[in-house]
């Protein structure tokens, strides 16, 4: 039977039995201090310390009209009769690595899969998981590259929510996005329009954001380490669709599974092969090195900013050079061509001639690298 309880700030309430031995305890939720510099488990509770929260970190960052009286749902005017919406959680680890952080990933991952659909990006929505105990001064600049990331895409966050766990119930901050974006008239009709003979292009160098990540998470000592290619999509892929238009076959983001996933699926959608060449595919010297350190093949490692393109062969040049046009993908170059099918979904001629299966990625090589 429980006797006696009493309470502390630091603790919470603690309860004991009738020989005074502690049996069950609640911690409290609000931080030990007023001037605590982390996020405690009161900031998620709805009331003042949220109000604290968003008032103090998130409003400031995140300039929109929508958020202004922190309505319970955004208005948005459409200017189109069809939109796009997707939605994405990212639990990359470790939050920041080199070449980009967990706050502006969120932002152009979302934005690139309403992107490569055919959508021009408009607004997102934004969820944050975090941790008791996780510090203001990391919140506050992730959130600061989200808004930076947001602006540089044209976009606006618009509606958001909040909430806190206990310490150790997660690492850090997870956050959930969704996007909405007017889809276009031109918007690509997917792999099943695949057609033999199709150029495969790929919009840059490729494993760069998984080894980023690996290397970051693993701390290996790697001169120079490989830099992420975490970034927009969206400008590169309105350049090839007001460049090629309908000779546009299909386009997607390599993430998770890599390019090999992405020819994998068309290869299903489509009954078709995908056959590659070793010698066209760009990777850069860093990831080369750690994936033959690793014994890794870049055709399975994430991208966050790199995409795959089939186009109809007489529009490869026209396609190549709109790519090109933008920051982004200036890397961009043909690795392939789709063919009649065979007993392999997908294949690739080696650097010494001998064509080999690729096999679909069976797993996550890399977990927790989005």
């Amino acid at each position: 039977m429980l006797r006696a309880c009493y309470l502390s700030h630091t603790s919470g309430i603690t309860m004991s039995d009738s020989e005074g031995q502690p049996t069950q305890s609640v911690r409290c939720a609000l931080p030990s201090s007023p001037s605590a510099e982390c996020v405690s488990l009161a900031h998620g509770e709805g009331a003042r310390a949220t109000r604290q929260l968003i008032a103090r970190h998130i409003l400031p960052n995140f300039h929109s009209r929508q958020l202004e009286s922190l309505p319970d749902a955004a208005q948005l005017s459409i200017q189109t009769d069809r939109i796009a919406i997707t939605t994405d959680s990212f639990v990359v680890s470790p939050l920041f690595f080199p070449g980009g952080d967990i706050g502006s990933m969120a932002v152009y991952g979302t934005v690139n899969d309403l992107a490569v659909s055919g959508a021009a990006p408009k607004w997102l929505s934004v969820a944050l998981i975090i941790e008791e105990g996780f510090t203001f001064q990391q919140l506050d600049q992730i959130l600061a590259n989200m808004s930076a990331a947001a602006k540089r895409c044209d976009v606006e966050i618009v509606t958001g929510d909040t909430k806190v766990v206990p310490r150790g119930a997660m690492d850090g901050l997870f956050i959930n996005t969704t996007g909405i974006g007017e889809l276009r008239s031109d918007a690509p009709s997917g792999p099943s329009s695949l057609h033999p003979g199709d150029a495969i292009i790929v919009s840059g160098p490729i494993g760069s954001h998984g080894m980023a990540v690996l290397t970051a998470r693993e701390k290996l000592a790697l001169s120079p380490p490989p830099q992420s290619d975490s970034g927009p999509l969206h400008e590169a892929v309105a350049a090839l669709l007001n460049s090629v238009g309908s000779g546009v076959r299909a386009i997607r983001d390599a993430t998770r599974g890599g390019v090999s996933a992405v020819l994998h699926e068309w290869a299903d959608a489509a009954q078709l092969t995908m056959q590659l060449s070793e010698s066209l595919i760009s990777v850069t010297a860093e990831v080369r090195g750690a994936c033959e350190l690793l014994g890794m093949d870049p055709l399975y490692i994430a991208n966050e900013g790199t995409m795959v393109v089939a186009v109809d062969p007489t529009n490869e040049a026209e396609a190549l050079a709109a790519l090109k046009s933008c920051p982004q993908t200036q890397g961009a170059v043909r690795i392939g061509t789709v063919q009649p099918k065979t007993i392999s979904p997908v294949t690739i001629t080696r650097l010494l001639g001998v064509e080999q299966p690729v096999d679909e990625p069976t797993g996550a090589m890399l977990p927790r690298i989005c």
